[in-house]
């Protein structure tokens, strides 16, 4: 089997794609694709460091380095959460809030011009069908290769 005749190499080619294009809007405002994302899901009462990494997919160790870099660019604090002394909350600085209205905005426009070219059908089927992969992948049982 090719490359391009597996379902997972153009959902790969489609996310990089995604992805770069919205490295390059975000560039325009001094930050990167995955800080915009990380931003849009960090909430105003704060988000802990263990939701966060759930979110992107990520290893700590991988977000550890990304939160240090947001930290030092003054976008987040850090606060130990006063409910339970074992877990951290991620909390948006002024300037990180400023930053994600805009990775926000970057988001909605892009999705607009998504649903501007595709057919209300199309885009339902899409996301159904992106749904059920996921469902398919969550449920997937590799065979023992002997």
């Amino acid at each position: 089997m090719k490359p391009e005749e597996t379902i997972d190499f153009h959902l790969k080619v489609v996310w990089q794609n995604i992805a770069n294009t919205y490295n390059q809007l975000a560039a325009a405002f001094g930050i990167t694709q995955a800080l915009g994302y990380t931003l849009i899901n960090i909430q105003e009462e704060g988000t802990a460091v263990s939701q966060i990494a759930n979110l992107l997919g990520v290893k700590s160790t991988s977000l550890s380095r990304m939160l240090n870099n947001m930290e030092e660019l003054g976008l987040i604090y850090r606060k130990v959460d006063t409910k339970d002394k074992r877990s951290v909350k991620i909390y948006l600085t002024d300037f990180g809030r400023e930053k994600k209205h805009l990775a926000k905005q970057v988001v909605k426009d892009f999705n607009q011009y998504l649903n501007k070219n595709l057919q209300q059908n199309e885009r339902k089927e899409l996301i159904e069908l992106l749904q059920r992969i996921n469902e398919l992948t969550f449920a997937y049982k590799p065979v023992t290769v002997v």
